[in-house]
């Protein structure tokens, strides 16, 4: 096993059959004002227990993804280790982050808070932002992705038609629950050839609330026992 990446959340290892092993840390990211975000870029907390309920989440809605035919990277997790076993898949550019927002917050409000209020609702918003953190991810629209050779339009419509379902999926589940998804940040890339979810779907990835309260992930891991 060969450690290929430490990230902010995950260490990336390659397996010997071709595989990828991802190891679960439980260090959180931050805003520019230093507290919790899942939009943060930078990591500014350690939460005991982060790395496993992100894990379990995971796990949770990657089975589900995969059960209703959506393509994924993943194949499957150990909660003792606090590792994911993925298919290796390669990214769209230096990568890039898809958000499905249903309700106004976050950076939403702080762009067009002269236009909307906090919560209020938005009808599956798709938006796409580069990795990158020297830049604060900047927003990047579909014309500039094809324009710049990072995704084919073709790519974008289907990215854009997967993350509304995948984060439908996912409102779904969680109004079963009695909870309600603000955003969603997914990640996408190539296996095969062919489009796929990758990367984690954790609360370290969406904004979830019960009535007015943000669940952080060890939070929300509870409505998953």
């Amino acid at each position: 096993m060969q450690l290929i990446k430490k990230g902010k959340t995950k260490d990336v290892y390659a397996l010997e059959d071709g595989n990828i092993l991802l190891k679960f840390k439980d260090d959180a990211t931050v805003g520019e004002d230093g507290r919790l975000d899942p939009g943060g870029n930078k990591v500014g907390a350690t939460i005991q227990g982060l790395g496993l309920s992100s894990l379990r989440i995971s796990k949770y809605y990657f089975e589900k993804i995969n059960a209703a035919g959506i393509l994924t990277h993943y194949i499957d997790s150990d909660l003792e280790a606090g590792t994911m076993t993925v298919r290796p898949a390669t990214i769209f550019g230096k990568g890039v982050e898809i958000i499905c927002r249903l309700k106004a917050t976050g950076s939403f409000i702080r762009r067009y808070g002269d236009y909307c209020t906090e919560g209020q609702d938005l009808d599956f918003y798709v938006e796409v932002s580069l990795k990158d953190d020297e830049r604060g991810d900047p927003m990047i629209t579909p014309d500039a992705l094809a324009m710049l050779g990072i995704m084919s339009r073709s790519e974008y419509e289907e990215v854009r038609t997967l993350t509304k379902q995948i984060t439908r999926i996912i409102r779904d589940d969680l109004k079963a629950k009695g909870l309600t998804l603000y955003d969603i940040k997914l990640e996408f890339g190539r296996i095969d050839g062919k489009v796929a979810l990758i990367d984690e779907i954790s609360s370290g990835c969406m904004r979830v609330y019960k009535d007015d309260q943000w669940l952080h992930t060890v939070e929300l891991e509870k409505y998953f026992s």
